[in-house]
């Protein structure tokens, strides 16, 4: 069964998300970062560019033809995931095929809205009997 982690209290998702992804490929693990569109994309992927400063993570899109041997996906489709690793979710919605994954990280800000949804996304998965890992960000330098 998927372990699901909530990372909460953040100040800045991009910034954790390069935190998590640099963490997770350091440990050997793959990941599939699933943005709200191209441009979050795009975005996410500037920043991996710089985060950590003192290391580059290896992405790249979904669609390119490294994907099947790249460390980070950054995907907005999700219809064909390359691995089962982790999904690193940073859309508002319950990604449709988190379950095939083995691990599921969920990103909540401290805007209202944002937690909101991560609720809504939170009690899903509880009221499932998935395993939630809870890390408060409040109480951590980023």
């Amino acid at each position: 069964m998927t372990q699901v982690d909530f990372y909460f209290n953040v100040e800045d998702r991009l910034r954790t998300a390069c935190m998590v992804s640099a963490k997770a490929y350091a440990r050997g693990l793959r990941v599939l970062a699933y943005c709200a569109d191209p441009e979050a994309g795009q975005k996410f992927s500037r920043l991996l560019w710089t985060s950590p400063a003192t290391g580059f993570v290896p992405h790249c899109t979904a669609g390119d033809r490294l994907a099947a041997v790249t460390p980070v996906i950054i995907d907005h489709d999700g219809s064909n995931p390359a691995h089962d690793d982790v999904l690193l979710n940073l859309r508002a919605e319950l990604p449709s095929f988190f379950s095939r994954f083995k691990r599921l990280v969920e990103i909540v800000s401290i805007d209202e809205e944002d937690c909101r949804q991560a609720r809504e996304r939170f009690k899903f998965y509880r009221d499932r009997g998935y395993e939630i890992l809870r890390h408060d960000l409040s109480q951590r330098a980023q």
